[in-house]
């Protein structure tokens, strides 16, 4: 029994360690979800960019506010009536769309004016002072006087020359071909008129007043006529000179015009198809 035990042959058996082999082994996975996850967002975004505006406006009105989104859907309101709503961000294209309409509709009126203004006076070039500018707020005609060319007014006088007449009538026959109100506004010098109970702000209002009268008697209906304002000398358009013949001016300001709540409130309840006035 000795002698059997000393003829067997041991026999070792060494295992190799697969332990960083197994953790090797999966670290592939990883790599590729994230690949899968990286193109489903590429794909996801190309979507979404691809998608029409409205839907682009429900998403966004989602993300930004998504408890009040949901709230509208699951209380059965309007689901623009809270927060950044998709109505709330339709009726903000449709002000978007009007507002744009309404400027290509304001340099048409600008060319048109000043063609008409041509056609007063050969003699005298009276566009160099009507200066029409698109601003944000709206479309800004001023007629300004210099010392040296047309004056719309005597000077401390609140009755507009003939050549100032031509020019409101003028201007309100291209005024016409659209529904903006408007506001006109008078201003003068720093130059001290009239008496103690007639100063530069009774003057500056009766300029306005004057420059109404002849627009209504141009064509403009009253109606559109929203405000007329006399700021005296107190919006200098020469600061540096309050002296300087271009401080004596009457504006005309037309603004943008909002869609009527009517459409709005049409547009929230899905009476109609989304257009502009």
């Amino acid at each position: 029994m000795a002698a059997r035990d000393r003829d067997r042959k041991i026999v070792i058996v060494r295992k190799k360690s697969t332990r960083g082999q197994q953790a090797h082994s999966g670290s592939w996975k990883v790599a590729y979800a994230d690949f899968v996850t990286a193109l489903m967002a590429f794909f996801l975004v190309m979507w979404i960019v691809s998608m029409d505006s409205n839907v682009k406006d429900l998403i966004e009105g989602y993300f930004s506010n998504p408890v009040g989104f949901k709230k509208a859907f699951g209380s059965g309101q309007n689901v623009l009536a809270v927060g950044n709503t998709p109505v709330n961000s339709e009726i903000r294209r449709i002000k978007l769309v009007s507002r744009e309409a309404q400027r290509q509709r304001f340099e048409e009126i600008s060319v048109e004016i000043l063609e008409r203004l041509a056609e007063i006076s050969a003699a005298i070039d009276v566009s160099a002072q009507v200066e029409i500018a698109l601003t944000d707020e709206g479309l800004r005609i001023e007629l300004v006087d210099a010392d040296e060319g047309v004056i719309f007014f005597d000077r401390g006088s609140d009755r507009p020359r003939p050549i100032a007449e031509q020019v409101f009538a003028a201007i309100a026959r291209t005024l016409t071909r659209i529904e903006n109100d408007l506001m006109i506004e008078g201003h003068t010098d720093a130059a001290r008129y009239g008496t103690r109970n007639y100063t530069n702000w009774e003057l500056s209002v009766a300029r306005a007043n004057a420059a109404r009268r002849a627009l209504e008697a141009g064509g403009l209906a009253p109606h559109r006529i929203l405000e007329v304002r006399g700021y005296a000398d107190r919006q200098l358009r020469v600061p540096d000179d309050p002296y300087h013949a271009a401080n004596r001016r009457v504006s005309i300001m037309i603004p943008f015009k909002n869609p009527s709540p009517a459409l709005l409130r049409a547009i929230i309840e899905r009476r109609l198809p989304v257009e502009t006035d």
